[in-house]
């Protein structure tokens, strides 16, 4: 990021991680980065008994619900397929009109956290999500991955 623009956005690295994932008994993490100003702030959290999506998606809510001035400019990036895609291809659109199922008629599964991020997604006058390749050394998404992971350590 270089020149005045970039000093007026907030930049966000969000990640999710699940020990034992799609397991009865399993431990997630989340973690994001945001950047402002030269300024960094890190979060994080954990959960029992969860999945990695859910982990992806509060790490996206977690990282919009610290921010204070909707007006500013915000560039979210994440590794998570599942949250890009729905939100760059508008895949909640579909849900929203089929009543919260799927293509496939089943139940839109995190609905919750859907809904969640939705209205905070709204609060924001311009938001980009953007799509990183996981573990591929991008400084930022590394150091949101670790923090994810840390907070599940700490959950022990």
């Amino acid at each position: 990021m270089t020149g005045k623009n970039s000093l007026d956005k907030i930049v966000i690295y969000c990640d999710g991680a699940c020990s034992n994932n799609q397991q009865r008994q399993n431990r997630g993490g989340w973690g994001a980065i945001l950047l402002y100003k030269g300024k960094t702030r890190e979060i994080s959290g954990a959960e029992k008994n969860t999945s990695n999506n859910r982990m992806e998606l509060l790490a996206c809510i977690k990282a919009l619900e610290a921010i204070k001035n909707p007006a500013l400019p915000l560039a979210v990036f994440t590794d998570s397929a599942y949250l890009q895609n729905c939100l760059v291809q508008k895949w909640y659109l579909r849900w929203q009109k089929n009543g919260w199922l799927t293509a496939g008629k089943k139940p839109v599964e995190n609905k919750d956290l859907w809904l969640r991020l939705l209205k905070l997604k709204d609060r924001f006058r311009q938001i980009t999500f953007h799509k990183v390749a996981a573990h591929s050394q991008i400084k930022w998404n590394e150091r949101a991955d670790e923090l994810a992971k840390e907070a599940i350590r700490k959950l022990l």
